[in-house]
């Protein structure tokens, strides 16, 4: 039995429901999920299957409309914008498919803006973005612009950013998505050294079953539940697939 102190995140019966006129569309439908401290978790499952929604609920971007969501055990499944605001941007990095980077700043001022968010020192920041540009092998182009770098390089000050205020927890959105199979392959390897020397908590969402087994668990979405859960070689059925 999981020890409840070893659990940063926990999804209980998590509902999400918009409506489309006057149709209710039901992204998620009861999803119960646990993440361990120190875990290297992949939500997959196709497209429509509530992966960026499930992401959006961890990630506290948005608010379900029933259940219940505790990160560090606080429920934040009602709080205000503010509050998840504060939140994440403390205990959360966010890594982008689209890297979401700022074209007209450099790789070093992109790292800075997290931590500028949470009214760091300015020696701190500076120091800071400089130790983690290093840590992703890119301190010689901190100058550089966003369109001046590969796509590969461009993840990596992605990285480098999501890690600037000591996150509890990385969540990926496809973080492999824009890239070419062997620099997606480098990316994923750079989250793992991460996960596992640092002891990062990892969520990662992916469609792609290879990068999905990058991981130390799988959960299989499908209709906005988990349906099958993938611990190494061991499966377990969480519901009959459909």
């Amino acid at each position: 039995m999981t020890n409840k102190k070893d659990i940063i995140i926990e999804l209980k019966d998590v509902w999400k429901t918009y409506m489309m006129g006057t149709v209710e569309v039901h992204a998620l439908r009861g999803l119960s999920l646990q993440v361990k401290k120190g875990e290297f978790l992949a939500i997959m499952g196709p497209s429509g299957s509530g992966k960026s929604t499930a992401m959006n609920m961890i990630g506290c971007l948005d608010v379900p409309t029933k259940g219940e969501i505790y990160l560090s055990g606080q429920d934040i499944a009602h709080m205000t914008e503010s509050n998840l605001a504060q939140i994440r941007g403390k205990k959360i990095g966010f890594i982008f498919q689209t890297f979401n980077l700022l074209n007209t700043l450099s790789a070093k001022e992109n790292v800075m803006i997290p931590m500028r968010f949470q009214n760091c020192p300015a020696d701190k920041i500076d120091k800071k973005a400089d130790e983690l540009l290093t840590l992703v092998d890119l301190k010689e182009r901190s100058d550089h612009k966003p369109n001046e770098m590969s796509g590969g390089q461009q993840q990596r000050v992605a990285i480098a950013r999501s890690l600037s205020n000591d996150p509890e927890v990385i969540l990926a959105d496809e973080p492999t998505g824009n890239l070419d199979s062997e620099t997606g392959m480098r990316v994923l390897d750079f989250l793992k050294k991460l996960h596992k020397e640092k002891g990062t908590t990892v969520v990662m969402v992916t469609h792609d079953r290879k990068v999905a087994e990058q991981a130390d668990r799988i959960e299989y979405l499908e209709d906005g539940k988990i349906i099958k859960t993938v611990n190494g070689n061991n499966e377990k059925e969480k519901g009959d697939k459909k």
